[in-house]
């Protein structure tokens, strides 16, 4: 599962929620529940967002501690993040060839808002790589 830390904290009778990873994201909530809610969806709206713009996504840091809570990404979300991980400095046209499959059916697969890649692609993929997927329910 990949997810990120988020601290939360208590102003007032509100619970403000950051993210060490991503300065741009923060929330809150009326309850502890509520706000881990609202960091779920900013966290994913925001990697969605930057990801379609082509911005850099860090790795999750090793944040810990009291308030720490590890926020998860969703699976459209992290299959994209992961993909352009697993991809380095390779092109997406170099991954396509690879896989042989077009450019355009690969850059599907690396964008959280389009792809919807089956099993056996994401296996395909990591055949590429020398890698196996690995799945699960939490």
């Amino acid at each position: 599962m990949l997810a990120y830390p988020a601290r939360l904290h208590r102003e007032g009778p509100d619970f403000l929620v950051d993210f060490p990873d991503f300065p741009n994201i923060n929330t809150y909530g009326k309850d502890q529940d509520e706000a881990l809610r609202h960091a779920e969806e900013a966290l994913n709206g925001c990697i969605e967002s930057d990801f379609e713009r082509g911005f850099s996504i860090p790795p999750p840091s090793a944040a810990k501690g009291r308030g720490v809570h590890l926020i998860p990404i969703r699976p459209h979300v992290a299959v994209a993040v992961l993909l352009r991980q697993l991809r380095g400095s390779l092109t997406q046209q170099e991954v396509a060839a690879r896989l042989k499959i077009s450019f355009q059916v690969y850059q599907r697969l690396e964008n959280p808002r389009k792809a919807n890649p089956t099993i056996k692609t994401l296996e395909k993929v990591a055949q590429a790589y020398g890698r196996r997927v690995e799945l699960g329910f939490v």
